[in-house]
């Protein structure tokens, strides 16, 4: 025999999908066994006991001949007796009644009577399979085996529960404001009205209510933050693969209508064929020849069972037929493609929870079915505010107020700098340290400032590289009172921060990133006009002109600097309104001939066209017009020569022609008699006027990486040097008059072929050997106590 044990591999499953099983799976699942002991039950009836007995019937000859014994009286009373407790002799032995049972059997009896045990157990075993095929079925197991996993984690999550009271805790104001709203409600609420709503209220929202205001939660170590990180991803990824299709919405639906269908071919058939149970049957089988009857009449010894069990089967079909119905009604009048969590949102305040389609979906109204608390704490991994504000969490046990005061340093502007690189949000521990003042952010994405940042009482400055950063109302008023510099590195012009153009406190803007998206390279920059206090703009990026916005601070711009990526800078005309310029640069725009535009700056000091295309400088003489023009810096060019008119540019105090193509240089120059700085480095310079010695005020000389074979001697009458580089020239002699230059703190004479120094370098009080720039073998050469006094610091 085979026990029903070994049939529950068609609907038993991992303990784990009971929550994908509604109460009508369960319950088919329970009739299917019943059926199921019916048709073993029937089954073993068949096996165990005579299926059939078959007496001969006797036709009205053979009736006779056996009557004629009778006729006679008997001997006596005992013989009588015999012959009435023997009956009819039908001289068959017991292997003829067999044969003929057997045959009967398969000839007379009716199959429905022979095989309905089967029946019954073939269609249970396919009622089983058909309930629990999609647990099984290679396409939809791997995605449920997946989804219960990510299921059962999400529930028994920590942060699950947490995540209420982190999300609903976010503005404890207006918490408190609702609070006391509702109470004063509650006060002008009449008695009966009050009763009305408390027995209205749902009580599926009671438990979340209780969880929020008052959390059980304990504090999340920094273990289980980050399973609840991984938590997130997977939710994420598996979201995006189920989304996809709907295989096993199809198979549900698939297996639901092969039970269906199922169920009324067995109520049709079995209906009609129920009758042919019947006790008695009437057999004629021709095997006369072998025990000389051929009519029999057979008795079913279970016909009187089977038919209680059919009718039995029967109603059993017809509630599974039924219930089968009923999912199908289920299946297609709801939409179970789509799942929305507005519930869940109302409930939990968590208002970014998507709503999900497909299997996803489906598979959360299959859970719904079972217990909706499962999709509602699921839900909490489908929020992007939650995922934020566990990443919040985990970065506030990394990054500690301690660690984070560790990282601190000054930067160039003598500020308290603090850098934070490729984060996955703002520690709230950053608004602890409150002596900050200049706060980096690098690589950050969809980060807020939040109105904390307002303990920030000494942050002047902030720089945002490739960072997307949004500000808290509280914060954008903080910081529109307090920043001084800003600095925002980006990719694209719509990475630009709105709020930066309402710093109305902001003095320093420096802006890197392509301002110009389009071929007709259109600057997109917002107006800066409320930008009152703005006093030096630095844009690093494709510019073609000058922008409009930049004009509308022209009144108080001080400080211009442009830097271009080589694009060329060809309308200059909007500088002509910045008249208050005190400091201008434009490197790299490839320009060719010096802007006229710049003439018109009469309050220009500063002047630097660094890396531009520049061969010929003869517009200098327009420069005899700015008379507070004191640097100009025409370096990294193309410059060949320079003009005599330079004489004119009397106020210039710093001048810079290093990295050009000048050969000779004209004794004019030096009647800038202010200049304090002059670097001619990196030209091919063979000879250099005896008329430097005019210039009384030098404080730097560079002619490194030129040609100069000799040095004229007024050059050591510039007795204020206190920097001059001779490097990698042609120079064989120093000459002894360099003891002059009592103020000389560094000199630079490496790469020339010297053979040795001056003993009167000594003279030289200030220089130490830090500041000579000399080869160690040269250097030797000194006499030692010029060495000792040099390493004498």
């Amino acid at each position: 025999m085979i026990p029903v044990t070994e049939f529950r591999q068609f609907s038993e499953q991992q303990p784990a999908f009971r929550v994908l099983k509604p109460w009508w799976d369960v319950f088919t699942d329970y009739l299917s066994v019943v059926m199921l002991m019916i048709g073993v039950f029937g089954c073993t009836l068949q096996v165990m006991q005579d299926k059939i007995i078959c007496l001969p019937q006797r036709t009205a000859a053979s009736n006779q001949t056996a009557a004629l014994p009778n006729r006679t009286e008997p001997e006596d009373v005992s013989l009588l007796a015999y012959q009435e407790m023997t009956g009819l002799k039908t001289d068959l032995d017991l292997q003829q009644y067999s044969f003929i049972n057997q045959m009967c059997y398969e000839k007379a009896l009716h199959w429905y009577a022979k095989y309905f045990p089967y029946l019954v157990l073939i269609h249970t075993v396919i009622f089983m399979v058909c309930s629990n095929f999609w647990f099984k079925f290679p396409g939809s197991s791997s995605k449920i085996e997946h989804f219960i996993s990510i299921l059962g984690k999400c529930f028994d999550s920590p942060w699950t529960t947490r995540a209420l009271s982190e999300v609903s805790g976010e503005n404890p104001e207006e918490k408190d404001h609702q609070k006391l709203s509702a109470s004063r409600c509650s006060i002008s609420v009449a008695p009966e009205e009050k009763v009305t709503l408390e027995k209205t209220q749902s009580l599926r929202s009671i438990p979340e209510k209780i969880v929020v205001d008052k959390p059980t939660a304990s504090a999340m170590d920094k273990k289980e933050g980050e399973q609840a990180k991984a938590l997130f991803e997977k939710v994420k990824k598996f979201r995006l693969h189920v989304e996809e299709g709907d295989i096993l919405y199809i198979m549900y639906v698939r297996q639901t209508v092969v039970k269906v269908f199922k169920f009324l071919l067995i109520l049709a058939y079995n209906s009609i064929l129920v009758s042919e149970v019947q006790i008695t049957v009437k057999c004629h089988v021709d095997i006369q020849d072998m025990t000389g009857y051929e009519d029999f009449s057979c008795n079913h010894t279970m016909a009187h069972l089977f038919s209680k069990l059919s009718y039995c089967y029967l109603c059993f079909v017809a509630v599974y037929g039924l219930t089968s119905l009923y999912t199908s009604y289920w299946l297609f009048y709801r939409s179970l493609k789509e799942y929305s969590f507005e519930y869940v949102r109302q409930e939990t305040g968590i208002d970014d929870i998507p709503d999900v389609k497909n299997d996803f979906a489906f598979m959360l109204h299959m859970i719904d079915q079972y217990d909706p608390l499962y999709s509602k704490r699921f839900a909490v991994f489908l929020s992007e505010v939650s995922e934020n504000k566990l990443k919040q969490l985990n970065l506030n046990h990394e990054w500690t107020a301690e660690k984070l005061r560790q990282r601190l340093v000054t930067n160039a502007h003598n500020r308290l700098e603090l850098q934070l690189f490729m984060l996955s949000g703002l520690p709230d521990t950053i608004f602890e340290v409150t002596e900050l003042q200049s706060l980096k952010l690098e690589i950050l994405y969809n980060v807020t400032m939040p109105a904390s940042v307002s303990k920030l009482e000494d942050l002047q400055e902030l720089s945002l590289y490739q960072c997307c950063l949004k500000l808290h109302t509280t914060a954008t008023s903080f910081l529109k009172e307090n920043l001084k510099v800003l600095r925002v590195k980006f990719d694209d012009s719509r990475e630009l921060p709105g709020w930066l153009y309402g710093l109305r406190s902001l003095e320093e803007l420096y802006l890197t990133g392509s301002l110009s998206s389009d071929v007709s390279k259109n600057v997109v920059l917002e107006s800066l006009r409320e930008l009152k206090c703005l006093k030096a703009l630095t844009l690093k990026s494709n510019l073609a002109k000058i922008p409009q916005s930049i004009v509308d601070v022209s009144s108080h711009l001080l400080r211009l600097y442009l830097y271009n990526d080589g694009t060329r800078l060809v309308m200059l005309n909007n500088l002509k309104k910045m008249v208050n310029l005190t400091e201008l640069e434009l490197v790299r725009c490839d320009l060719e001939r010096i802007p006229h535009a710049i003439f018109s700056l009469s309050n220009l000091q500063g002047l630097d066209l660094k890396e531009n295309n520049l061969r010929s400088v003869e517009e200098i003489v327009s420069f005899q017009h700015l008379r507070k023009l004191t640097c100009l810096k025409l370096w990294y060019n193309s410059i060949t020569y320079i003009p005599e008119h330079i004489k004119k540019l009397g106020s210039l105090e710093r001048l810079y022609f290093s990295h050009n193509k000048i050969e000779v240089l004209p004794s004019h120059l030096f009647l800038c008699n202010k200049l304090r700085c002059l670097d001619l480095s990196n030209n091919d310079i063979r000879f250099i006027p005896p008329e430097i010695g005019v210039l009384q005020s030098l404080l730097y000389f560079s002619v490194n990486c030129n040609k100069i074979e000799n040095l004229p001697d007024e050059l050591f009458f510039c007795k204020k040097l206190k920097t001059l580089k001779l490097g990698n020239n042609a120079l064989s002699l120093l000459s002894p008059k360099v003891a002059y230059l009592a103020l000389l703190a560094h000199l630079e004479l490496k790469g020339n072929h010297f053979e040795a120094l001056p003993a009167e370098l000594g003279g030289c009080r200030a220089l130490k050997r830090s500041g000579l720039q000399v080869e160690d073998t040269l250097f030797e050469t000194l006499p030692s106590e010029v060495r000792a006094q040099m390493k004498t610091e």
